[in-house]
């Protein structure tokens, strides 16, 4: 198969070369796979190179999503590793179940969600998506298939969640889901006016609810810098349980010539999104597809960066850092005259994930994104890497496209015990830029 196959950022865009789960098999018990020929390829949500492996073979996995069972006494499910998170839902809802950590879209298959250790809006209760996994079956390069649990091969289990699809390919996995009175949400927004403000409220927002996550005007400036709502939600007792597979019927076509998210439209869109959400203050009910997927109500809305993509950039900062080190990264932002569409601010718990390699620990996380600019762009991004790394914090790797070795190496210390796990004939760009720089072939 020959396809884009570029990750949602757009950033690195050239035809792949891609194979089935059956080629893959086939090259595997024929006893001879090329060394670091192979990576799982899952529905192309990740924003940077983690997915792409250029010196070799995607393997597509979108067409092994088949239902192996559930049950609907304990919510235990074991699917095929190319299911949507979207059908699990779809699946599971009926019988009063919803996923217990869900990302911003749920059109990620499950094996995607398992080798990212996807998280989402309550991390402070739920841990990652990896904390949810009972057990998988791996499929190996020498043609083995390998079950893995906490208990059983727990090394193999505990490299893979989280582990890039740099281990093998995840056949099957089996995850135990959340029990819910309705997938519908009932949401309360809390307008803040300072980022010291946000940091004030965000403990016991976390206390009190389920799920908490907040947008910030990136480009508010003065004695407005910092504002932002505070969105909390709790699932509704209304029994409502219809859900939907299907993306939506609005998108972008085509790709703009230039980014249409400049800073003249960001600058009207966040004071109209500000003034508008922060109207609703009293609790009112939410779709599951309002709070949790906003921007899955517009597909490919990636394509409004431009032909030349966007680099999105994700973070994490220590607890007793961040209330410094936050509102500075955000001036850096300004500074640069860079604008971002997507900015989040979320308070993460201390749920440990079994992942050796998993993003998120306690303290707050930023997420910013901008238009590909060329150098400025990536002048900024260093600079919000160096502050990072000097608060002891980390950069998301599947949202990168350019981090530094020594950025990723600081952020991830344990990053070898998931190379010693590491099939030899599985590798991506990401690995290569950043935990094997240096290394000759």
């Amino acid at each position: 198969m020959m396809a884009g196959y570029d990750s949602f950022g757009l950033i690195d865009r050239h035809p792949r070369t891609a194979i089935s789960l059956d080629a893959a098999r086939q090259i595997f018990e024929s006893g001879n796979p090329e060394r670091d020929g192979f990576l799982p390829f899952g529905n192309g949500k990740s924003y940077g190179d983690s997915c792409h492996n250029d010196r070799g073979t995607l393997i597509d996995m979108r067409g092994n999503d088949a239902l192996i069972s559930f049950d609907p006494q304990t919510g235990l499910l074991a699917a095929e590793a190319g299911l949507m998170l979207s059908d699990i839902i779809a699946l599971a809802a009926p019988h009063g179940y919803f996923l217990p950590v869900t990302p911003g879209t749920r059109f990620v298959t499950l094996g995607g969600a398992i080798a990212n250790d996807v998280h989402g809006k309550n991390h402070h209760r739920r841990g990652t998506f990896g904390c949810h996994v009972e057990r998988f079956d791996l499929l190996k390069s020498d043609g083995t298939v390998v079950t893995c649990s906490a208990s059983m091969n727990s090394k193999l289990f505990a490299a893979t969640i989280g582990g890039l699809g740099l281990t093998g390919i995840i056949l099957s996995a089996s995850i135990r889901l959340l029990k819910v009175n309705s997938l519908d949400v009932v949401e309360r927004v809390r307008p803040f006016a300072s980022l010291a403000e946000y940091f004030e409220m965000a403990p016991q927002a976390d206390n009190d609810n389920e799920y908490a996550v907040a947008w910030v005007d990136q480009l508010s400036s003065g004695r407005r810098a910092g504002r932002g709502v505070l969105l909390t939600g709790n699932h509704a007792d209304n029994g409502s349980f219809e859900a939907s597979t299907e993306e939506s019927r609005l998108g972008v076509p085509f790709e703009l010539p230039i980014s249409a998210l400049n800073y003249p439209s960001l600058k009207l869109f966040n004071a109209a999104y500000f003034h508008f959400k922060g109207r609703k203050r009293e609790p009112h009910l939410s779709t599951y597809q309002t709070f949790f997927y906003p921007l899955d109500s517009v597909s490919n809305w990636n394509r409004l960066y431009g032909r030349t993509g966007l680099y999105q950039h994700q973070s994490v900062i220590p607890e007793d850092a961040a209330s410094a080190v936050v509102p500075q990264m955000l001036a850096a932002t300004r500074e640069a005259g860079q604008s971002s569409f997507l900015t989040v601010l979320k308070r993460f718990g201390n749920v440990a994930s079994p992942g050796i390699m998993s993003f998120p620990r306690a303290g707050y996380t930023l997420t910013v994104d901008f238009p590909n600019r060329g150098a400025r762009t990536l002048a900024l991004l260093e600079r919000l890497d160096s502050m990072t790394i000097d608060a002891d914090g980390r950069v998301n790797p599947y949202k990168d496209q350019r981090m530094s070795s020594a950025v990723f190496k600081a952020g991830f210390p344990g990053w070898q015990e998931l190379e010693k796990e590491r099939d030899p004939a599985f590798n991506s760009n990401f690995w290569v830029r950043t935990a094997l720089a240096g290394r000759t072939a």
